[in-house]
């Protein structure tokens, strides 16, 4: 079976042509198996975490805890789940609790589950994100958000946001990628929908 190596394009060069507070960009100089050279860019940007807090209410209803927020990029308000960037040299599991703490004020009442890691664009970036479900939470803090950070807590019913997903306020990609690892999760794991 073809394994894809014929595919792989060898790194002759490398260097930062941009250096920014998110991401820095690299310039690549590479060459194919056949002979093909060419110069390529890709972003070279921090781990991310995204962690899908769920809960049931009182009576029982499935909830998830997320965040709206103002997205200077797209220039529209979004509601997401709690996500940041993963410090260097930091622990990513520790990471997306520093960053649900932070967003929200609360901290998992259980231990949190991987969902998964991907790449989220590997045509031209070059980190990953991973994903964290949180089944129940314990709120004990205020939200401590970064300076230029302005995040409204907002509890919603699995339901909607499931229903809601891809329009509107919920106009994150990675959010469409959380969803799809969470209702992967659920399927094997009843009583979360």
């Amino acid at each position: 079976m073809n394994d894809g190596t014929h595919l792989v394009w060898n790194t002759h060069e490398q260097k930062k042509v941009f250096e920014g507070p998110i991401f820095d960009v690299l310039e690549m100089k590479r060459t194919s198996n056949d002979g093909r050279s060419g110069a390529f860019i890709s972003l070279d940007a921090p781990k991310w975490v995204t962690v899908i807090p769920w809960y049931k209410n009182k009576d029982g209803i499935p909830y998830f805890k997320m965040v709206r927020q103002y997205r200077h990029g797209s220039e529209k308000v979004t509601i997401e789940f709690p996500a940041g960037t993963v410090d260097e040299g930091e622990d990513v599991m520790v990471a997306g609790k520093r960053e649900l703490l932070e967003e929200t004020g609360c901290i998992p009442h259980s231990q949190m589950v991987l969902l998964g890691s991907i790449s989220p664009n590997p045509a031209f970036m070059n980190n990953r994100v991973w994903f964290y479900l949180v089944e129940g939470l314990e709120c004990v803090n205020d939200q401590h958000l970064d300076e230029n950070e302005q995040v409204d807590i907002l509890e919603i019913p699995v339901e909607e946001v499931l229903r809601e997903m891809g329009h509107g306020e919920y106009d994150n990609g990675i959010m469409m990628i959380a969803q799809g690892f969470f209702l992967r999760y659920a399927k094997d794991h009843g009583g979360l929908l």
